[in-house]
């Protein structure tokens, strides 16, 4: 017996029946249970068979939506180049293997080095702290950091980040034990509405668990389906627990499209 909700079910029997169909999937929490060592992460065997599986079907496209950078989010999702890549949280694109990142000018590049410059500086006082450099921005990890000194770094690395001057144009962003700072402002929403362009799609099937993916979720319409991965608010439709419930929604989904793509027309 399925342990999804039947209202979920349901939803995913509806949008299995839709022309050209766009899967776009985080990965960290969502595809991949969250783990200490970020480059260890691996999605669960059974989304990767049923992500595989759907990526063989015509008219059916798979993209992984991440706050990850490309290079980065490829290294670890191991998908070939059929599937689209969208890194940095839509700062970054992969379309067919090519890889378009933003294109910074001068006073954006300066304000980049100096921003990696306060974040690493911050990082260093606090044990269990790390900092991420990406093609736009910075990322603060906090997660091996006691809460106490998590707390304290992030109200320390927003200190430095409003020392750099208040027309720096830097923005940030929280996640789930991350605080991201950008030059260049990018949403899992507008990437959504981009991968939805570029591919035709009729119906969107966006599942994510944190709080970057609510972007995503916000942008939502007509046939598409939103699910939520773990508890929190969420503009979502859809709620499951965890990786492992992802992993069966999809297996769901690829043996839907199978039978549509098998079936006379």
């Amino acid at each position: 017996m399925s342990a999804l909700p039947p209202a979920l079910v349901a939803a995913i029997e509806r949008i299995a029946d839709v022309d050209e169909l766009l899967v776009a999937l985080d990965f960290d929490g969502t595809l991949a249970p969250t783990v200490d060592d970020p480059a260890s992460a691996r999605s669960h065997p059974d989304a990767m068979a049923a992500i595989l599986a759907l990526e063989d079907l015509e008219k059916t496209r798979i993209a992984l939506v991440s706050g990850r950078s490309i290079g980065n989010l490829a290294s670890v999702a191991r998908l070939p180049d059929s599937t689209i890549l969208v890194g940095s949280h839509g700062a970054e694109f992969r379309f067919g293997g090519a890889v378009s990142g933003p294109e910074l000018d001068g006073d954006e590049r300066k304000m980049l080095d100096r921003l990696y410059a306060a974040v690493e500086t911050v990082a260093a006082r606090y044990p269990g702290a790390r900092t991420e450099r990406k093609p736009a921005g910075s990322g603060l990890h906090t997660r091996m950091s006691s809460p106490a000194d998590a707390d304290a770094a992030r109200a320390d690395a927003l200190a430095a980040v409003a020392a750099l001057g208040p027309s720096s144009g830097i923005t940030e962003r929280y996640g789930k034990d991350i605080l991201e700072f950008t030059v260049r402002e990018a949403d899992k929403g507008t990437a959504l509405d981009v991968i939805r362009h570029r591919t035709a799609a009729s119906a969107v099937l966006f599942v994510g668990d944190d709080v970057t993916d609510e972007d995503g979720f916000a942008v939502l319409s007509g046939h598409d389906v939103g699910v939520k991965v773990g508890p929190g608010e969420t503009a979502a439709s859809h709620r499951v627990a965890d990786p492992q419930a992802v992993a069966e929604l999809l297996a769901l989904l690829a043996g839907l499209r199978e039978r549509k793509a098998a079936s006379p027309r």
